[in-house]
């Protein structure tokens, strides 16, 4: 609980609703989103380590050199809470978390909310991921080399909504406040990362929420995501960019709101 930050808010006897931020954020993303469940929801917000109020100490180059020591962050939070039902909603690299860790402990997850869901970020024959391996080569290698510099570069380009400059300003301060040295490491794990053969296990009620002119997780990613997990619902948003939690929280709501029903 200390080591992730974790808050609950909301109902207490709400089915439980655990929101996972992306690379570069932290729980304070999700604020916009969260009050349109707070009221029938137990709420569980964390930050992953590294992230936000987590305990930095508590961050191993050996378990989180893959998404798997992510994958069991969230697992452990929910035993320690004892939650099951979860509505797990995950977005950027979360998607791919919440949806590993449904694999391996479905019984914990009623329904998993994919935003901006990325299996693989390199094209691959047959596949489009929006970057080729030098293109996110060169993107690690200009974060390695100055964080700082490219997060005040790239957060805008990842927001999206130029004519809306402060949401760029408010991803870049977040990417800034992230413990540079543990970003450096989470982004390869992210963007090295390919899930694309677990997508058809997932066994529960899953949303993949795409938005338009995304240019880390571009249309065709999203349609493929809803394609292999079976059963799964696509929804193209309105909202452009990336990060929709922040530039069209109420599109997001709704969104998520009327799946909810379908999703038991």
């Amino acid at each position: 609980m200390t080591r992730n930050n974790v808050r609950i808010l909301g109902r207490p006897d709400g089915r439980p609703m655990m929101f996972a931020h992306g690379f570069g954020c932290d729980q304070n993303m999700w604020r916009l989103v969260v009050p349109a469940f707070a009221g029938d929801h137990r709420i569980i917000l964390f930050d992953y380590v590294g992230a936000g109020g987590s305990d930095l100490s508590a961050y191993s180059p050996d378990r989180y050199s893959s998404l798997d020591g992510y994958v069991r962050d969230v697992l452990e939070i929910c035993a320690e809470l004892d939650l099951t039902d979860v509505v797990f909603v995950g977005h950027s690299v979360s998607a791919m978390i919440g949806a590993l860790a449904s694999i391996r402990e479905p019984h914990r997850f009623g329904a998993l909310v994919l935003v901006g869901p990325s299996p693989r970020y390199i094209d691959d024959e047959g596949y489009t991921g929006g970057f080729t391996e030098d293109d996110i080569e060169d993107l690690l290698e200009s974060l390695d080399s100055n964080y700082l510099g490219w997060s005040g570069q790239m957060a805008p380009v990842i927001m999206g909504n130029p004519d809306r400059p402060e949401l760029g300003a408010e991803l870049t301060n977040s990417f800034c406040r992230t413990d540079p040295e543990i970003a450096k490491r989470f982004a390869r794990v992210t963007f090295l990362s390919d899930n694309r053969a677990d997508l058809p296990k997932v066994s529960v009620p899953t949303l993949v929420l795409q938005c338009s002119a995304d240019v880390i997780a571009p249309v065709e990613v999203g349609r493929y995501v809803h394609e292999a997990i079976p059963g799964s619902e696509l929804v193209l948003m309105r909202a452009t960019g990336h990060c929709p939690n922040l530039s069209a929280p109420e599109e997001t709501a709704a969104a998520v709101r009327a799946f909810l029903p379908a999703a038991g």
